[in-house]
């Protein structure tokens, strides 16, 4: 049969879900001969790299490659539970397919080079079931970001459950320098996927509880907060202590913004300091011994629309952004735009640098952003910490051994630094160094964090242009409409959305359910993706239904 044939069929079926592959495929050369077509005993279509000697190399056996591919695929499956898989080269597809073929298969991501070759692959069989199967996916020639990007849309480990990973053994080995960088990326986002799966699963269903309650209070918000020219950042490290006078100074200078930390409020205030803003992002309940018993009606609160629903009662001037929950930016794409926060670095810290970037500061200077536990110490005097302790501690669990425990609660990897607070500061560090403000880091107890190449306080970029006031967009809704619309759109949504085309609202409304679902599948491991789905859906829809019948939402 005419190559051709093959070729324009496969493009047919791939132009629906990748547009853009097809068009690099169409324009790609056919007759480079990378490739030689040979018959299996079998009768299959069996594909031969040429190497750099003009030897042909099948890719499978030649005996019978079907049944090769069908007891490979066999060894990556366990019945128990789906699973992901990443193929490393395509080949004749077979081994592809036969995952395809089975129900626990959740997804197959296939990582290629060489565009030419893989036109010829295109002409020498049909490919078409597998091209149009929406479990499928298909990159040629991916950058570590592409593979990066790939990774994080498709690879969803409560709904996809397991991963793995299979080199086709010949393709590979002839392509080491790109076959290995994948490999290594691959290793890396899966690291970044289950860190982040962590957390979700941690958290997941107390963000969505959060969000949906701090819906009333977001509509009502209509004030905007200025731009600023120069920030000061109390973070509440032990070394905030000694850098109270240095941070009174400041304070005293016309035009200085001061920014804390919730963690660092009460050290601020009782030291006579009065912050012109408060940042929050933690979701847990916690975060209420920040605010309790101190006098902050007045100072601007900046929270994550995920914070608790009550911490916006403490200031009388609450302004909710979107931090990195689907959820907080469906609500900004379908119900009202919330200006966005940075919140990837995971720490309060982090934020307050964002928004001051945010705000347009050109200068700013962080103080207590100590990111470790230096001489042993926690945090500064007047945080929430210690009457936390103080009330709680008994005869069996004196406030020295409380502390102790908060102390040695992570194991240590250098000089009283755990590794998330190492974490924190590479990302604190990375943050303030890709800025276009100038950024200092005063040190008191801890050692010195070193942010290079400042711009020597030449402003450019962001920050040399007019920056827009930090406000709410419209609402474009009700809170009560936007939750009736979002909980319909829930239960509309397939038992097995992997197997179904998709809606772009059906994408979006499935990437919200993701960290609820992180979360569900932790308490119940035993759940199939399609009871999952279900599960959260229940949840999901309840948690709204609960809102909507207590009048908590108008």
């Amino acid at each position: 049969m005419d190559r051709s044939y093959f070729f324009d069929r496969n493009l047919l079926a791939l132009s629906t879900r990748n547009p853009s592959l097809c068009s690099r495929l169409s324009g790609a050369q056919t007759t480079l001969q990378k490739y030689k077509f040979l018959q299996s005993v079998s009768g299959e279509t069996v594909p031969a790299l040429i190497d750099h000697t003009g030897t042909a190399r099948p890719l499978h056996s030649m005996v019978d490659p079907k049944k090769e591919a069908d007891r490979l695929v066999s060894v990556l499956i366990n019945e128990a539970e789906e699973v992901f898989i990443i193929f490393l080269g395509l080949g004749a597809g077979l081994a592809q397919e036969a995952a395809l073929n089975c129900p626990h298969v959740s997804g197959v991501l296939v990582i290629d080079y060489d565009i030419n070759g893989m036109a010829e692959l295109l002409s020498s069989r049909g490919y078409i079931p597998m091209l149009g199967d929406p479990r499928f996916t298909l990159v040629v020639d991916p950058s570590p970001e592409v593979i990066k990007k790939t990774l994080f849309e498709l690879y969803r480990p409560a709904l996809n459950g397991g991963i793995r990973l299979m080199p086709l053994r010949i393709r590979a080995d002839m392509d080491r320098d790109n076959f290995g960088m994948a490999r290594d990326i691959i290793q890396e986002t899966i690291d970044a996927i289950s860190s982040d799966y962590s957390v979700q699963a941690h958290f997941g269903m107390r963000w969505f509880a959060n969000i949906i309650r701090n819906l009333n209070a977001a509509q009502i918000q209509n004030r905007s907060a200025a731009p600023i020219k120069e920030a000061v950042i109390c973070a509440a490290g032990p070394s905030l202590d000694v850098q109270i006078p240095q941070i009174q100074e400041q304070a005293s200078k016309p035009g200085s913004f001061i920014i804390s930390a919730d963690t660092a409020l009460g050290a601020l205030l009782y030291h006579g300091i009065t912050p012109h803003a408060i940042v929050s992002i933690d979701c847990q309940h916690i975060s209420y011994y920040h605010f309790i018993g101190e006098a902050c009606r007045d100072i601007p609160l900046f929270l994550d629309i995920a914070s608790p629903h009550m911490l916006s009662h403490f200031s009388d001037f609450p302004f909710f952004f979107s931090g990195g929950h689907p959820l907080a930016a469906y609500i900004s794409r379908v119900w009202r735009p919330l200006p966005p926060v940075d919140t990837s670095g995971g720490n309060v810290t982090y934020a307050c640098l964002s928004l001051a970037e945010s705000l347009g500061a050109a200068r700013i200077t962080v103080y207590g952003a100590d990111f470790s536990y230096p001489l042993g110490r926690i945090y500064a005097r007047g945080t929430y910490v210690y009457p936390y302790f103080e009330h709680r501690q008994e005869r069996r669990v004196p406030l020295e051994a409380q502390r102790s425990s908060f102390l040695y609660r992570s194991p240590f990897v250098e000089s009283y630094q755990t590794a998330t607070l190492r974490f924190y500061r590479e990302g604190f560090v990375e943050k303030a160094s890709a800025m276009q403000a100038e950024v200092r880091v005063e040190q008191g107890l801890g050692s010195p964090i070193i942010i290079p190449g400042q711009k020597n306080g030449k402003v450019s970029g962001k920050n040399s242009n007019i920056i827009s006031l930090f406000a709410p967009g419209k609402v474009k809704m009700t809170a009560a409409d936007f939750l009736e619309q979002y909980s319909r759109d829930i239960s509309a949504l397939p038992e097995k959305p992997s197997a179904h085309k998709l809606t772009e609202t059906q994408r979006h409304i499935i990437t919200t359910l993701l960290p609820q679902a992180a979360a569900i599948k932790h308490r119940h491991p035993e759940l199939s993706s399609t009871e999952l789905i279900e599960t959260v859906k229940r949840y999901c829809c309840n948690e709204i239904d609960k809102l909507s019948k207590m009048g908590y939402v108008q």
